[in-house]
């Protein structure tokens, strides 16, 4: 039986910030989105996008052509609406056949494939609830530091979390970083070798794209 290799793809934001939908916006010709889908290739088996609304899945629909992609795509809607990216990886791993999944935003379209095959690679030995990333300090290691300064949009969890995310949500508490206190993860930080920062460079403004 092969084992499958998941992908969940946040793309529910509503780009207040930005003043437009962040995965279609165009950088360097081509829409956010399709950067991201082009450095998953030929690494994954399944990629799930997580969208808010039946309007926006329908224009995706219209931007990604999944014939230029050798792992499955599908294109859902958000379970539970208006409740941030806890609600969205929620969603995508109840849609994922994987046991695991790496959590990438829409607006991070400088990830590369050395960052995606580091994490999947990292996956196949975890034992763990989720692997979390996050940026070190010089003299501090502790677990609340790596949990303040984690990238939880930049991370993998198992698909058995289903439950935990639909009690935060239910409960209101609705930041990622609340999930990763209450669950058993594996660390690991950003270098400069395997994890580079523009691997975790959200584009979140107008400013952010003119700089990139």
């Amino acid at each position: 039986m092969i084992k499958m290799t998941s992908c969940v793809l946040l793309c529910g934001g509503m780009s207040r910030r930005m003043g437009q939908d962040k995965g279609s916006m165009k950088i360097s010709d081509k829409p956010m989105i399709i950067h991201i889908l082009d450095s998953l290739n030929n690494i994954i088996n399944e990629l799930v996008i997580v969208l808010n609304d039946e309007k926006r899945i329908l224009e995706y629909e219209k931007i990604i052509d999944e014939t230029q992609y050798n792992y499955s795509i599908k294109i859902i809607e958000d379970e539970i609406k208006d409740k941030g990216p806890l609600s969205g990886i929620m969603t995508g791993l109840k849609n994922i056949t994987g046991e695991y999944a790496l959590v990438i935003p829409c607006d991070s379209p400088f990830i590369s494939t050395n960052f995606i095959n580091f994490m999947i690679n990292k996956e196949k030995s975890l034992n763990k609830d989720a692997l979390i990333i996050y940026h070190p300090t010089e003299h501090d290691d502790s677990i609340k530091t790596k949990i303040t300064n984690s990238e939880p949009l930049h991370s993998i969890y198992s698909k058995k979390l289903y439950k935990n995310i639909f009690e935060l949500i239910k409960n209101n508490t609705l930041d990622v970083k609340s999930l990763i206190k209450k669950i058993n993860c594996e660390f690991i930080k950003i270098d400069n070798k395997n994890i580079l920062k523009k691997d975790v460079n959200n584009l979140n403004t107008p400013e952010d794209v003119f700089k990139n």
